[in-house]
């Protein structure tokens, strides 16, 4: 009762506040306005996270659901414009979402797990890649887009499948963060679903070639392969550069991380724009290259990301359930539904196949394929990227991309959830750490953990 009358007065608060913004004359209303939905996202998507962990479902569900009921689909209480004008929110929480990832990684760990890693991924996103082209081309009766040629259609069901094989680092960062996972199967989950982005990179490029081969009109400028190359390769280069300076910034000081963090992550993505590479892969193998170069300091600075990065995760997620727009999820759930099922299955026999074959230990063989369900920021950008290059038919092809990665985002933090329980790798309350989205508003909990 007490979180319902605490989002009630919220609220209230905003309706009352947004009409004296609109009423302001000069400059900075809009900025105005900005700052204070990214304040209402916090607040509420808390107080919603706090609702869902009451009923045994992963806080993030409850951001997500925040950002949709709040949204400009729903109740609207922020526009469109104001989910435009928080890109920026985005754009920080990924670049602190792949630096994060990369400093969860020892090399000790990969080299332990490197086999296991590379079968389950190969044998997965095979098998869901057929899973969801053979099911899209069943049903491209139901989608114009697939209705031209049979040998161009199953090209676009392709094209479409390798989307939508892809996992969301940012859900399992999420989730490992607010239950402090750090077993066989969370970490081997990690490592799947890291590796797994630069494929798909490299995947969706291939088809968008074949698909411009097969008659499908496109407007790609320059997909070469020296480019591709350098944009993925190049990114490791530039971030194993980067990763090798703040490890020695972190031998010499150890002060104000709080501030260093996020200045780390901003000129990351702004490195990354500037050098044209894949942002992701760069400020993952920054992180990687820190903490396995810092000597033990790089928990320091890591610990200090998280405390920075808890309000930005908390409405990156917000942002993210404010994207989704309901009636075209209910228009295309026709489609989208079974190709989910699809995509499901495909990703539990393929791990299941592969954990086998490397003799992975048998709570990754068995609760691994929960983690790789969930889907959010690499398959919106690559869906958007299609719309872009596709005219005419993209835009109704990115809708049902965006229609399956909703349901995906939702089912996918608490079917990790499930699997994280089911290998026992859950830590008991006392045990657990205060995680940057667990407790995004609590100063004293995420300050203990900086040593």
């Amino acid at each position: 009762m007490r979180r319902l009358t605490i989002l009630l007065i919220l609220l209230g608060a905003m309706q009352f506040v947004l009409p004296l913004d609109g009423a302001t004359s000069g400059t900075g209303a809009g900025g105005t306005r900005t700052l204070m939905t990214f304040g209402f996202l916090i607040l509420a998507a808390v107080t919603v996270g706090e609702l869902a962990k009451a009923i045994n479902v992963p806080k993030l569900v409850g951001y997500l659901v925040a950002g949709l009921v709040f949204g400009p689909h729903v109740i609207g209480v922020f526009d469109r414009q104001s989910v435009t004008d928080l890109a920026g929110v985005s754009t920080l929480a990924v670049a602190l979402i792949a630096f994060l990832a990369g400093a969860e990684l020892q090399w000790e760990e990969l080299k332990r797990r490197w086999r296991v890693i590379l079968t389950m991924l190969a044998s997965e996103m095979v098998a869901s890649l057929i899973a969801i082209t053979v099911t899209l081309f069943l049903l491209r009766a139901f989608v114009p887009a697939l209705s031209g040629p049979i040998g161009q259609a199953f090209v676009l069901c392709l094209l479409v499948a390798s989307i939508l094989v892809v996992h969301s680092p940012a859900v399992t960062m999420a989730l490992l963060s607010e239950t402090g996972a750090k077993g066989e199967m969370a970490r081997t989950t990690l490592g799947i679903v890291l590796v797994a982005d630069m494929v798909v990179i490299l995947l969706f490029s291939l088809t968008t070639s074949l698909a411009r081969a097969v008659g499908a009109e496109t407007t790609v400028v320059d997909t070469s392969f020296a480019l591709l190359m350098w944009e993925i390769f190049g990114g490791i280069l530039i971030g194993a550069i980067l990763g090798g300076l703040v490890s020695l910034y972190l031998r010499w000081q150890t002060g104000e991380l709080f501030i260093f963090a996020i200045a780390v992550a901003l000129f990351g993505v702004e490195l990354a724009k500037a050098a044209h590479v894949e942002t992701l892969i760069m400020l993952l193998t920054a992180g990687f290259v820190m903490e396995n170069l810092s000597r033990g300091r790089g928990e320091i600075l890591r610990h200090a990301m998280e405390r920075s990065a808890a309000p930005v995760f908390v409405v990156f997620f917000a942002l993210a359930g404010a994207k989704i727009v309901p009636s075209e999820v209910l228009a295309l759930s026709a489609v989208a539904i079974p190709v989910v099922l699809a995509r499901m299955l495909g990703i539990w026999r393929g791990s299941l196949l592969g954990a086998k074959w490397s003799n992975a230990v048998p709570a990754v063989r068995d609760h691994a394929w929960k983690g790789l369900i969930s889907q959010a920021g690499v398959a919106i950008g690559l869906a958007t990227v299609l719309a872009t290059n596709l005219p005419g038919i993209g835009r109704s092809l990115q809708a049902l991309i965006l229609s399956v990665i909703a349901i995906n985002e939702m089912m996918g933090a608490i079917f990790f959830r499930r699997g994280i329980e089911a290998a026992g790798e859950m830590p008991s309350e006392e045990n657990r750490p205060s995680g940057a989205v667990m407790n995004p508003l609590d100063p004293a909990a995420n300050s203990a953990r900086v040593v």
